[in-house]
C-alpha cells in the first residue's frame, strides 16, 4: 500500500512539475533561428540559414489569398492567376521566369512550382544553387515581381485559357465529382461548399481580362503576402537585400477587408448520397464540425491538443487493425481522424470503406468503435504504447534536425504565417513534448473525444458507385444505425491482450566470418560468413541515427508456372498480415513499442529480397527480424482468409474505373498479351491459394548462401558486424545458387497503333506512346536516355501545352534495363480534348524527329545538364545514395559513384551524342501508339 501511494504521489509530482515549466495559455515562441520582421508596406519575411541541402536555398512567396475570395464572376480565378505567375512579369516577360531558373538546372515542376487552395496561394523555388553569384538575386526579383508585377497580357490569358481546360479535364474524375456532390453538405451549403479552386468552365473559357485583373489588384498586395527563404547563406546578408528590394513594393491605399468565411451550425444530422458511374467502392463517414480555434489565440494548448489528437487517432487505428485481423472484417478500412480544413472548420471524421452492398454493417462497427471510446475511453496500456511510439517519433525528429529540408521549413513558415500554427523550432518542441505527453491521462483523452464526439453538426455522407445491383444506404437506414448503436447496452470496454515474450528465444546457431574483403571504392567492406551468405557494410552518417538493410537474390517469380503466379505476387501483400515467429501481426505490432525497427520483402519478376531501415539502438532488433522472416515465419489462414476478403470487397468493380481499363489495357498491349501478364481483378484473386503462398514464400527465403546483404547507416562497424554475423549467419543455408529464367515476356514487334473506346463521364482522350528496343545496359545509355527524356518534356512544353495549349502537361518517362534482356524503353502520355489527339499526336513525333536530325538545342541541352549535376550533388549526402550505389554494382557490376560513370558522361554531353542515341534507338524501336477516347453512349 505504501509503495502505490508513493506511486500515485510520484506521478502527481511529475505530471504537476512538467506542466509548471510551461504555461499552457501563453503564445508559443517562434524558432529563434528565424529572422523575421514586417516591412513598412505590410509585407512579412521570414529569413533562415539551413544547410540541408548543402549549398542550395529555397525561396517561397505566400499569398493569404485563395479561391474562397472570388466573386461569382471569378470562379477559377484565383487559380488562374496562379498560372498567369509564370506567364509574364515585370522583370522576366513572357515565359521568362521559367526559362530564367532553367539555365541554371532548376526545373519547372520539380523545383519550380505553385499552387492554389480555398484560402491561399503559394509559389515556390527550391533548392536554387547558392552559386554562382546574383542567382538568389535572381530569385529575389522573381518573389518581387510576383508580389505586384504580373504583366497579365491579353495574348498570354488567352493562352494559358486552353491550358486550364486541359487541367480541369484532367482533374474531373470519380473523386472529384464525388466530392463536388459532398462538400456542399459536409460545409453546410457556404462557400467553402461551392468553390473546388479549378472553378466552372465556361469562367475559365469566356471571363473578361479586367476580372482577372481586378481579383490581382484587390488581393495581391504587400499586406496580405509573406516570403520565406530558407538555405546556406548568410541570413543578415539576406536579410538587408529582402529589405531593400521589397520596401519598393508600395503598399494598396483603402485595401478590401480579407475576410474569412464561416460554416454556420446547424443542430440537426445532415445526410448525402453521392453516387458516381466510375466509382468503384463504397464510403460511409461521419463528421462532426466544430468551429476552429481563431488563428490568434494559439498558444501552447494548441501544441497539447495536436498531442492529444495523435494519440486517440493512434489508438483508434490500432483497435480498428485488429477487427480488420480477424474473421470476416466489417469493412475494407476505416478510420477516425481529426482535421483543420478549412482553415475555420474543426473536423472529427469517421470512415470506413464498405464491402459491396455492406454500407450498413460497416457503419455499424465503425460507429460502435467510436462509442465504445466515448463510454469507456481507453486502457493504461494502450495509452502507453501510444506516447512511446510518439515520443520515439519526437526524438528520431530531434536527432535528424539537421537534415530537415529547406521546404520543409519554408512549408511550416507558411503555416505560421497564414493560420499561426506554432513553430518554436525542434529543440523546444521536443523537450516541450518530453514535458507534457507523459501527463497526458486517459481521462482527458476521453474528455476531448467527448466534446468532439457530439450530436450537433453532424454530416452523414455515403458515395459509392451508380451501378444496378448495388444498394447503398438511404437517410432513414443510416439514422436508425446511429440511435441503435448510441442504445446499445452490450457494447463493452477493449480488452487490451498483450503477448510477453522476446522476439528470438534462441538461436540454433550463431555465425561467424570467414573471410573479409576491403571494398576501398565505396569506402566498404564484404563479410562472408559460415553459411555462405556476404554481407556489405558501409558506416554512413548523413541521416544521423538511421540504418538501412537491403538484400539481393536471383530467382524471383520467373521461376515459378503461370498458375502460381497470382499467388507469389500477392504474397509480399499477405504475408505481412500474418505476423512472424511466435507474434501475430497484432501482438508483434504491441511487441514493437519503443523499437523504431521494420523489415519487409519481395519477390520481384527476376529476384527475392528484403528491405528494412532501424535506428542505431534498434539495430539489434533489425537484425531479429530479418532473422525470423528466413527462419520463423509465420503463416495464419484466419489472417490470410480476413484480408482476401477485404481485397475481394475493393476489386468487386474495378473494372468500372477507366484509368484501370486504360493501364490494364497498356499492359496487355506492352507484353504482347503474354499469359504470364495476368490481370488484376476478382479472377485474378481466385488463383491466389494459401498453401502454394506459403510454400513459395520458403522456397524463396531458406537459403543465406544464394543472398547478398547491405547495411549502410549511422552504426560502427564493430557493432555491425558482431549484429549481422550473430543473426544473418544463423540463417540456414543449403549452398546452391540460383538464377532467374527469361521468360520471353516481350512487347509486339513493329508499329502497334489502337485507338479503344472507353465508357467516360467526362469527355477525354489519353494519348500513350511507347518505343522499345534493344540498347546496351552502359552508363552512357542509361544518362543518354535520362537526357532524351528530359529534352522531350521541355520540347512537349513548349510546343504542346504552352503553344498549342492543348494539354495540362506531357509526361516522358526513359527507363533502361538490364535483366533479362539489355532493352530502354520511352514513354510519352498526355490527356486532351478528344478533338484534339489527331492534330497533337503529330507534334509528339515531330518533336522525335528534330532530335534524331540535329539532336538538341545548346539550351535544352545545357538546362538538361544542370538540372541532372544538381539533383546528382543533393542526391550524394543522403545514406540512400550509398545504398543505392553498392547495391547497384553488386546487381549490375557498375560502380554509378564513379565520375567517369557520371559526372564526366553528364559534362560531356553534346548535340551529337544525343542525335547519335535518338537515331539508334528511335530509328529502328518497336512503337506502340494507344489513344483511349470516349465510349459513344
Amino acid at each position: 500500500m505504501k509503495k502505490l501511494l508513493f506511486f500515485v504521489f510520484a506521478l502527481f509530482v511529475i505530471s504537476s512539475t512538467s506542466n509548471a515549466q510551461y504555461d499552457l495559455n501563453a503564445p508559443v515562441p517562434v524558432d529563434p533561428s528565424i529572422k523575421t520582421g514586417v516591412l513598412d508596406n505590410g509585407l512579412t519575411y521570414y529569413i533562415r540559414h539551413n544547410q540541408e541541402p548543402k549549398e542550395r536555398a529555397s525561396f517561397y512567396i505566400i499569398q493569404n489569398v485563395g479561391g474562397i475570395l472570388e466573386d461569382d464572376s471569378q470562379d477559377g480565378l484565383a487559380h488562374f492567376l496562379e498560372h498567369m505567375a509564370f506567364n509574364g512579369t515585370e522583370n522576366f516577360p513572357g515565359k521568362g521566369v521559367i526559362s530564367t531558373l532553367e539555365k541554371h538546372g532548376i526545373a519547372f515542376g520539380r523545383n519550380i512550382n505553385a499552387y492554389t487552395a480555398q484560402d491561399e496561394t503559394v509559389y515556390n523555388i527550391s533548392n536554387v544553387p547558392v552559386a554562382p553569384n546574383g542567382l538568389m538575386d535572381t530569385c529575389l526579383l522573381i518573389l518581387h515581381d510576383w508580389s505586384n508585377y504580373l504583366s497579365l497580357e491579353e495574348a498570354e490569358i488567352d493562352s494559358e485559357r486552353g491550358v486550364i481546360s486541359e487541367e480541369w479535364r484532367t482533374r474531373r474524375d470519380a473523386s472529384f465529382r464525388t466530392r463536388n456532390q459532398t462538400m456542399p453538405a459536409l460545409l453546410n451549403n457556404s462557400k467553402y461548399g461551392e468553390r473546388d479552386v479549378i472553378g466552372e468552365l465556361d469562367v475559365i473559357k469566356g471571363f473578361e481580362y479586367d476580372e482577372l485583373r481586378r481579383f490581382y489588384h484587390d488581393w495581391y498586395r504587400t499586406d496580405l503576402q509573406a516570403i520565406a527563404i530558407v538555405g546556406d547563406f548568410d541570413a543578415a546578408e539576406m536579410e538587408q537585400k529582402v529589405i531593400k528590394l521589397f520596401s519598393k513594393i508600395p503598399a494598396v491605399d483603402n485595401p478590401k477587408e480579407r475576410y474569412e468565411v464561416k460554416v454556420e451550425p446547424k443542430a440537426e444530422t445532415t445526410f448525402k448520397l453521392a453516387l458516381d458511374k466510375e466509382s468503384t467502392r463504397s464510403s460511409v463517414s461521419m463528421y462532426v464540425r466544430h468551429e476552429a480555434e481563431a488563428s490568434s489565440d494559439k498558444n501552447h494548448n494548441t501544441l497539447k491538443t495536436n498531442y492529444k489528437r495523435t494519440l486517440i487517432r493512434t489508438m483508434i487505428g490500432a483497435r480498428i487493425n485488429e477487427l480488420l485481423q480477424k474473421g470476416n472484417p466489417p469493412f475494407i478500412n476505416g478510420y477516425v481522424s481529426f482535421s483543420d480544413y478549412p482553415r475555420t472548420v474543426s473536423l472529427l471524421s469517421i470512415g470506413t470503406t464498405a464491402k459491396e452492398n455492406e454500407e450498413a454493417l460497416a457503419f455499424e462497427s465503425i460507429l460502435t468503435e467510436v462509442e465504445r471510446v466515448k463510454r469507456f475511453g481507453f486502457s493504461e496500456g494502450e495509452l502507453e504504447r501510444a506516447k512511446t511510439q510518439m515520443l520515439m517519433g519526437y526524438e528520431n525528429y530531434y536527432k535528424q534536425r539537421d537534415k530537415i529540408n529547406h521546404d520543409s521549413y519554408c512549408k511550416e513558415i507558411a503555416s505560421l504565417y497564414l493560420e499561426n500554427v506554432p513553430m518554436p523550432g525542434i529543440e523546444y518542441e521536443f523537450k516541450f513534448a518530453q514535458s507534457v505527453i507523459p501527463t497526458i491521462t486517459t481521462d482527458e483523452l476521453k474528455a476531448y473525444f467527448n466534446s468532439m464526439y457530439t450530436k450537433e453538426n453532424r454530416v452523414v455522407i455515403i458515395s459509392g458507385p451508380e451501378k444496378e445491383g448495388v444498394e447503398h444506404l438511404n437517410q432513414e437506414e443510416a439514422f436508425a444505425i446511429i440511435e441503435k448503436v448510441e442504445n446499445n447496452d452490450a457494447i463493452t470496454a477493449y480488452v487490451d491482450e498483450v503477448v510477453s515474450s522476446s522476439l528470438v528465444e534462441e538461436l540454433p546457431v550463431e555465425g561467424k566470418i570467414v573471410s573479409e574483403r576491403a571494398l576501398p571504392e565505396f569506402d566498404a567492406v564484404e563479410w562472408t560468413l559460415n553459411n555462405n551468405t556476404k554481407v556489405v557494410y558501409r558506416y554512413a552518417n548523413y541521416n544521423k541515427n538511421q540504418v538501412a538493410l537491403s538484400s539481393y537474390s536471383k530467382g524471383g517469380s520467373s521461376l515459378y508456372d503461370v498458375a502460381d503466379l497470382p499467388s507469389v505476387n500477392m504474397a509480399s501483400d499477405f504475408v505481412p498480415a500474418f505476423g512472424i515467429g511466435n507474434y501475430d501481426a497484432i501482438a508483434l505490432q504491441k511487441a514493437l513499442t519503443g523499437k523504431n525497427a521494420k523489415v519487409q520483402f519481395n519477390i520481384s519478376g527476376l529476384s527475392e529480397y528484403i528491405n528494412g531501415s532501424c535506428r542505431t539502438e534498434d539495430f539489434e532488433t533489425m537484425m531479429q527480424l530479418a532473422y525470423l522472416h528466413f527462419e520463423q515465419p509465420r503463416f495464419d489462414e484466419e489472417a490470410y482468409n480476413a484480408l482476401m476478403s477485404r481485397y475481394k470487397a475493393y476489386v468487386a468493380n474495378m473494372g468500372d474505373d477507366p484509368k484501370k481499363i486504360m493501364q490494364d489495357s497498356i499492359s496487355q498491349i506492352r507484353s504482347n498479351y503474354h499469359e504470364r501478364n495476368i490481370i488484376f481483378g476478382p479472377e485474378y484473386l481466385e488463383k491466389v491459394s494459401f498453401n502454394r503462398m506459403e510454400k513459395i514464400y520458403k522456397e524463396r527465403f531458406n537459403n543465406a548462401s544464394d543472398f547478398t546483404f547491405f547495411i549502410v547507416g549511422d552504426i560502427e562497424k564493430d557493432a555491425a558486424k558482431a549484429l549481422a554475423t550473430k543473426y544473418l549467419g544463423a540463417i540456414s543455408s543449403n549452398n546452391t545458387k540460383e538464377n532467374w529464367r527469361d521468360n520471353k515476356v516481350n512487347g509486339p514487334e513493329g508499329i502497334t497503333q489502337k485507338t479503344i473506346p472507353v465508357k467516360l463521364a467526362e469527355p477525354k482522350a489519353t494519348v500513350q506512346i511507347i518505343y522499345n528496343n534493344e540498347l546496351d545496359y552502359t552508363p552512357e545509355n542509361r544518362i543518354g536516355l535520362s537526357f532524351i527524356s528530359a529534352v522531350l518534356r521541355l520540347r512537349y512544353t513548349e510546343s504542346i501545352r504552352e503553344k498549342e495549349g492543348g494539354t495540362y502537361g506531357v509526361g516522358v518517362n526513359a527507363s533502361a534495363n538490364h535483366y533479362p534482356q539489355s532493352k530502354g524503353s520511352v514513354m510519352i502520355q498526355f490527356d486532351c480534348d478528344p478533338e484534339r489527339s489527331g492534330d497533337l499526336i503529330p507534334l509528339v513525333y515531330a518533336e522525335i524527329d528534330k532530335m534524331i536530325k540535329s539532336g538538341a538545342t545548346t539550351d535544352d541541352l545545357d538546362k538538361t545538364r544542370k538540372n541532372i549535376l544538381k539533383s546528382r550533388a543533393e542526391s550524394k549526402d543522403q545514406n540512400s545514395y550509398w545504398m543505392g550505389n553498392i547495391r547497384n554494382y553488386y546487381v549490375h557490376g557498375v560502380n554509378m559513384d564513379l565520375a567517369s560513370n557520371y559526372e564526366e558522361i553528364v559534362e560531356n554531353m553534346s548535340a551529337k551524342d544525343i542525335k547519335k542515341l535518338a537515331k539508334k534507338f528511335f530509328k529502328k524501336a518497336d512503337k506502340i501508339e494507344v489513344t483511349f477516347v470516349p465510349k459513344e453512349n
